[in-house]
């Protein structure tokens, strides 16, 4: 069981690269970033694993406070179990206390899901995770709709957001990155029921 004060890993996941930042997929590592912003931390290569890392806390002063290491794997999307399992083992991260922040397509754009543990729903940063540590983790799941007409889904996710939801994403990473820190302090039924859409 988990301590009060065992830290927390956040995993925004995506694609590591220039060509792939404003992509759909990569609404993870967006989320990551303004996180690592609120805490005044700049991502740096971590020692042990193939991924950017944070160290910081997140929360009000007190006993909401909480240790967190903001991590971004730099393996690409399928193989993120491997950099977030050495990451859990280096800082001794409980498997419930690790939180991946992921898009999904059977969300609708900008709407959040919270929950824990899971299927992987076909999402292959989740099938790598579930494969390397079991499912017992968190997931903040962030809607980015269904590809319109035929596109295929791999060609959705690797494309950028459209200039229409451009014009919300900055509110939306935002809102993503408030639930996580509601999770963080308040738990997780009170961050669904705030956060939930």
């Amino acid at each position: 069981m988990s301590e009060a004060t065992d830290p927390w890993l956040i995993v925004g996941l995506g694609n590591p690269g220039p060509e792939y930042a404003a992509n759909r997929h990569n609404v993870g590592f967006m989320v990551a970033d303004l996180l690592a912003e609120r805490i005044g931390g700049k991502f740096k290569r971590a020692q042990k694993a193939q991924a950017q890392v944070v160290e910081g806390r997140i929360g009000p002063p007190g006993p909401a406070n909480r240790r967190v290491i903001l991590a971004k794997p730099m393996s690409y999307m399928n193989l993120s179990g491997g950099p977030v399992t050495a990451l859990r083992d280096f800082y001794k991260v409980p498997t419930d206390h690790i939180v991946a922040v992921h898009d999904e397509l059977d969300i609708d754009y900008g709407m959040l899901r919270l929950k824990l543990g899971g299927g992987d729903n076909g999402h292959n940063g989740l099938k790598s995770m579930t494969k390397a540590m079991g499912s017992d983790y968190h997931r903040i799941r962030f809607g980015i709709g269904r590809p319109p007409g035929r596109m295929q889904v791999a060609d959705f996710v690797l494309k950028d957001f459209s200039s229409t939801e451009r014009k919300e994403l900055g509110h939306l990473v935002d809102r993503a990155a408030d639930s996580v820190e509601c999770l963080l302090a308040e738990g997780l039924e009170r961050a669904q029921s705030a956060y939930n859409s």
